[in-house]
This record gives structure tokens, C-alpha cells and sequence, in this order.
């Protein structure tokens, strides 16, 4: 009986992720705003970790960061390693500490973003030589959209999460 729920949640997750990544690669560059594309899997990695845990919040990171540096002109593996601390960490807060609700997860999310624009920003200082003042406000649209899109998700990454997950899986399962 667990192991059909425990399988079921998985392939629920990965397409979840999958969803997400196609939207992100596929739809959402069609819908810039002034040319900025928001970055929705790092939102997905926080709510995932916040309603799930930090097992599969780690493991959603490191397929989501993964994702993100096949997607992303990134130094290699900096998405993955970053995604995957973050889901540890959040799915660690949760289990221990944080309250699972919708201003949590907007925080979370708030802050996986801004963490992740730095990922974004540093090898741009770094490497190319171009100035932190030219790239603010870009991280900041791009911040911007990326947190308006965590509205509409919550409702898929909490739908999936531990609560919903449980009950509604074994309903179905049984």
C-alpha cells in the first residue's frame, strides 16, 4: 500500500517538474514583459520542499537545478548545487520549525529568487566584466515577474503537498 503511494507521488512530482520546465523553456519566453523571462523552477523547488519535506525537496533540487543548467548559459552545476541546498534547507525548516501556509511559502519563494539571481548575476561580474549597476534592474523585473507567477503555482505545489498528497493517494490507490 505505501509503496503504490509513495510511486504515484513520484511520478506525480516529476511531472510537476517536467510541466514547470516546459513552461519555462516553452511558453514563458513568448511572454516577456520589456524582454525579461521569469524563472519559475526555483519557485517550484521552494514550495515543493515547504509542503513535502527535505528528502524530496532535495531531490526535486537537483533535478530542478539540473534543469536549470541544460536550460541556462550558467557555469556548469551552479544551478544544481543551489537548488538542491535550498530544497535541503527549506524541507529541513519545514520538518522542524516553519509553519506550511501560503505567506511561508511566498517567503520562501521570495527568497529562493533572490538567491537565484545572484547565481544569475555573480558569473556575469565575474567572468564577463560587466557592471553590478547594469544588471539590477533586469534582476529586479526578472524578480518581479518570477514571484507574480508563485500565485498561480501554489495552488499545483500545494495541492501535491503532504496533506493533500496523502489522503487524496490513498483514496485513489485503495
Amino acid at each position: 500500500m505505501k509503496r503504490k503511494v509513495l510511486i504515484v507521488s513520484i511520478l506525480l512530482h516529476a511531472a510537476l517538474l517536467i510541466t514547470v520546465y516546459v513552461l519555462q523553456g516553452v511558453i514563458l519566453p513568448f511572454l516577456r514583459i520589456g524582454g525579461l523571462v521569469p524563472l519559475i523552477l526555483p519557485i517550484t523547488v521552494a514550495g515543493v520542499a515547504l509542503y513535502e519535506g527535505r528528502y524530496i525537496g532535495g531531490l526535486t533540487g537537483l533535478f530542478a537545478g539540473i534543469l536549470c543548467d541544460i536550460s541556462f548559459n550558467q557555469p556548469v552545476g551552479i544551478f544544481t548545487v543551489t537548488l538542491t541546498i535550498i530544497g535541503l534547507f527549506i524541507g529541513a525548516l519545514s520538518d522542524a520549525v516553519v509553519l506550511q501556509g501560503f505567506a511561508t511559502y511566498f517567503l520562501m519563494c521570495a527568497t529562493t529568487l533572490v538567491i537565484s539571481t545572484i547565481v544569475q548575476i555573480v558569473p556575469l561580474i565575474v567572468y564577463l566584466g560587466i557592471p553590478p549597476q547594469a544588471l539590477i534592474g533586469t534582476a529586479i523585473g526578472q524578480f518581479v515577474y518570477s514571484l507574480v507567477l508563485a500565485f498561480p503555482l501554489w495552488f499545483f505545489i500545494r495541492a501535491l503537498g503532504k496533506r493533500a498528497d496523502r489522503v487524496g493517494l490513498q483514496r485513489i490507490v485503495s
